[in-house]
């Protein structure tokens, strides 16, 4: 028997199909091992040394401390059982560093004593597997130690730089040789949005037409009198105003404007000059794993995670090929079949005479692989990918499908058209494309690097000559503003990562990843928005340990690890220069003498300006951002943008603060003050001040929902402080029957029976019956009971057919089929959820082995009980008050 492991299920399913009966498939899962991720995972006689948490003995040649996770035992297990009764062992791995390395740990872990073959190939199709296992090799042990110097890089990184971020701005954060790059990235777009300044310009749009004709065009006005009229590139964005070199410029105001449309209004045009260019457009190349996941972003709105999880499992399938890659090169059987293709579908005209080639124009180009594209010698359609994957999968294949066969087809040809045309002094100007054929768009449809998924827009300009005369129908005086630079996607993220040489493409998904669920970048649409915090880091990082946030240098170390993958460079000497350095101090002498330096009041302020001679700054504070003049502090609010809280808003906010709570009036009887507040979990309303009265902590309660702040009155606090209500005896048990706001929001309660009140109904205003009425229904689950409408309905379950949405939970967003829960990713929007993805959501929730009940959760049952006994306490301190 040959034994043939993969990493996957998935790939080993599809591979079993190309294997006979002297095949067996495994897959393990993944990693089988890896540094410790805690001190519980670090065994028992590694515990005292130094070096123990990093997992690598940084004083003996960088050994890395390998552990086999708990999870993985058993199935270490049964592949070691395998294998004892194996005849051959071939490690098919993916073809890249991280494959390679698995195939090295599999072969450490498992010390096969029967022959091993590294196993490695493209695509998963039965000529390709046969090919491969005519041209087994060996594993590359350079390929193995390039991967092994990354991780030992990236560990002693983030172990030795996330707690220097512990100490100077909050706990719980992290850094990581890209992930710090790419927070770079997105804060450096912020800041230039936030350095900002608008501009604004005007001038005229004219809507013009022959004599008597019906095919009208609109053209702008451009010129006045031989002056260029500003348009917004003329601005500088960090003054707003024109540059001294482009004050010769017009620039009209809206009243100029407003009286050149006066004197403009009803003159004839003249058409001043007609230019016609031809132009021909080449196809893009084929996809790479960076431009399949811009593109994938661009016209499907998928995240980077989305693409490469549904790259992956077209892979697995056997629909793509190898789908992380640098290179942008197609097999001589890939050329055919896409040839083959575009003479069948689209005609001979479409095919250019020989079959096109590209050059990978990537600073670090990976180890050398085909581009992205459909597997075998005669592509799968579309239709098998759908019956087999889903339709989100089946749009992505139409993509690489699409971007395949468009980069053999010819080129797509037109003309430019440039119109000018002048009324009196002032000049106006159009232009568009006219597509004479369309060559490979008729594949891909769009411009070449274009993969916002808009079309080029043809200018409809009517057949006129130099010399006619028009009428001018329509004349508007319009006004522009400047605009900030475009926040960051993942897909432009992605774009200037590669661009930069910064990381593999194949990391980008978890690296985006990471920066969304660290809380660094939130998701507003498709655009990635930096928190405060993101800036402190940021600031941190550049001030103080610049050099690994240098772009240069991360870009430089990936060419180092690919000289360690090719042997040119010791894997050792570059681990020894990183961290002890080589002339100049390494990562370990750095941090040390930074550190002392470091004052987290400076990096943590972002200055936002100077207001009545006091300095106004945002601050990353230990339960969020606050800004802070003097001693006055008042909270950000999370939803608002770094670049939208302007010196103005920041005063405002304080002043708000400043003001203190607003006293709402006296109690009636004890004559204390009744003041409404906001505090960090909402308003409340409080009664009294702290040492007052019997209790030493005032009273408080917060407000129901609907209820405002500034509006809420001394008979709805008073009504909320008084709370829990007794509404009286069950008629049954003769136990009282109380209304109160609780966590979850308003309920009724007799003896251990609680039933949540249906939205809209107040327990100020419940009433006896009502209370009874809802006790005696069965008590529903609690998200089953929240009749709240969906976010989103997605449609019918592929299998079970039950209908498929998104509600708004207690932790946010998830998706539901009635019978199972998923909780949506953090940073995943709600719009870019398709019933396929939640699917996959749910299959992989109900498959999940069911969470270890332990001793933490009797504990915290126990701590539950105190608390109610507590509550049911103070509700009967309440009661005895009132009365």
């Amino acid at each position: 028997m040959n034994l043939v492991i993969v990493e996957s299920p998935a790939k080993a399913k599809t591979l079993s199909k190309f294997l006979g009966k002297d095949y067996r498939v495994e897959a393990s899962i993944g990693h089988i091992r890896d540094l410790p991720e805690s001190a519980s995972a670090i065994p028992a006689k590694y515990k005292k040394e130094a070096w123990a948490r990093l997992g690598v003995d940084v004083d003996n040649g960088f050994v890395p401390l390998y552990v086999v996770p708990s999870a993985k035992r058993d199935q270490i297990a049964k592949l070691r059982s395998l294998v004892s009764e194996a005849d051959r062992l071939y490690l098919a791995t993916d073809e890249d560093r991280e494959g390679e390395s698995i195939s090295w740990h599999l072969r450490e872990v498992l010390k096969p004593k029967v022959p091993i073959h590294r196993l490695v190939f493209h695509e998963i199709t039965k000529e390709a597997v046969t090919a491969a296992l005519d041209h087994c090799r060996d594993i590359d042990e350079d390929l193995v130690e390039a991967q092994e110097a990354r991780r030992i890089v990236d560990r002693l990184y983030g172990y030795l730089v996330s707690p220097l971020l512990w100490k100077k701005v909050k706990p719980r954060l992290s850094a990581g040789r890209v992930q710090s790059v790419a927070v770079r990235l997105v804060v450096e777009r912020e800041r230039a949005r936030m350095a900002f300044k608008e501009s604004v310009w005007w001038d005229l749009l004219g809507t013009f037409a022959r004599q008597g004709g019906d095919e009208a065009f609109d053209a702008r006005m451009v010129e006045l009198g031989g002056r260029r009229l500003a348009q917004g590139r003329d601005f500088d964005p960090e003054t707003g105003n024109l540059p001294a070199d482009k004050h010769d410029l017009l620039h009209l105001g809206p009243a100029d404007a407003e009286a050149l449309r006066g004197r403009l209004t009803g003159k004839q045009g003249t058409v001043a000059s007609l230019e016609r260019k031809p132009y021909t457009e080449r196809p893009a190349p084929p996809f790479t794993t960076s431009t399949l996941q811009q593109a994938a972003n661009g016209r499907l709105r998928y995240s980077a995670r989305r693409t490469m999880d549904l790259a992956q499992r077209l892979y697995e399938n056997g629909f793509i090929t190898y789908m992380r890659t640098d290179s942008t090169t197609l097999s001589n059987e890939a050329l055919g079949a896409a040839r083959d293709f575009v003479a069948r579908e689209y005609g001979p005209d479409y095919l250019p005479p020989q079959p096109r080639t590209y050059k990978s124009k990537v600073k670090n180009a990976q180890e050398a692989h085909e581009a992205i594209r459909p597997s075998g010698a005669s592509f799968p359609r579309p239709g098998a990918v759908a019956q087999a994957l889903g339709r989100d999968a089946e749009k992505l294949y139409e993509l690489i499908l699409a971007r395949t066969l468009a980069c053999q087809m010819a080129d797509a040809r037109g003309q430019r058209v440039t119109l000018e045309l002048d009324v009196e002094e002032a000049r106006f100007r159009t232009g568009g494309k006219m597509l004479e054929f369309a060559g490979w768009r008729r594949a891909y449809g769009v411009s070449a690097g274009d993969d916002n998924g808009d079309d080029d827009k043809d200018a409809r300009i009517p057949e006129l000559a130099v010399g006619d005369r028009l009428e001018l129908r329509a004349l508007a005086a319009e006004e522009h503003k400047t605009q900030p630079p475009a926040r960051l996607t993942e897909a432009s993220l992605v774009k200037e990562l590669e661009a930069r040489g910064i990381g593999r493409p194949s990391t980008y998904a978890s690296i985006i990843e990471t920066i969304l669920k660290r809380e660094y970048v939130r998701k507003q649409g498709n655009a990635l928005i930096p928190t405060f915090t993101a800036f402190a880091v940021t600031r941190l990082l550049e001030d103080y340990l610049g050099h690994l946030v240098d772009y240069s240098f991360t870009a430089v170390m990936e060419d180092e690890l690919d000289s360690i993958s090719l042997g040119k460079m010791d894997q050792r000497d570059y681990l020894e220069q990183f961290y002890n350095g080589n002339g100049k101090p390494g990562l370990k002498d750095t941090l040390a003498r930074v550190e002392p330096e470091i004052d987290p009041r400076e990096v943590c302020g972002i200055t936002l300006g100077t207001w009545r001679d006091q300095v106004v700054e945002v601050r990353v504070g230990r339960y969020g951002p606050f800004v802070s003049m003097g001693d006055l502090r008042a909270s950000v609010p999370e939803d608002l943008a770094p670049d939208e809280l302007r010196l103005e808003d920041a005063v405002a906010l304080i002043a708000k603060a400043a003001a203190g709570p607003r006293v709402i009036g006296k109690h009636p009887e004890t004559g204390q003050p009744v003041y409404a507040k906001n505090g960090r979990y909402g308003p409340y309303v409080q009664l009294g001040d702290p040492g007052e009265g019997p209790d030493e902590k005032p009273k408080m309660a917060s407000l129901l929902a609907g209820m405002e702040l500034e509006s809420v009155t001394l008979e709805q606090a008073m009504g909320l402080l008084d709370l829990p209500r007794d509404l009286g005896p069950d008629p049954r048990s003769g136990e009282p029957v109380l209304a109160n706001n609780g966590r979850y929001g308003p309920y009724v309660q007799c003896g251990k029976e609680t039933r949540s009140l249906p939205e809209g109904t107040s327990p100020l205003e419940v009433d006896l019956a009502q209370a009874l009425a809802l006790l005696a229904k069965p008590k529903e689950r609690r998200r089953a009971r929240a009749r709240r409408e969906p976010l989103k309905v997605l449609g019918p379950h592929p299998e079970s057919g039950a209908e498929v949405k998104i509600l708004d939970g207690r932790f946010g967003p998830y998706v539901t089929d009635g019978t199972s829960n998923a909780s949506l990713p953090r940073g995943t929007t709600i719009e870019e959820v398709t019933l396929d993805m939640a699917a996959e959501m749910l299959a992989a929730k109900a498959s999940a082995p069911p969470r270890k009940r332990g001793g933490r959760k009797k504990a915290a049952k126990k701590t539950a009980k105190k608390a109610a006994k507590k509550a049911t306490k103070k509700a009967g301190k309440g009661r005895k008050k009132k009365s």
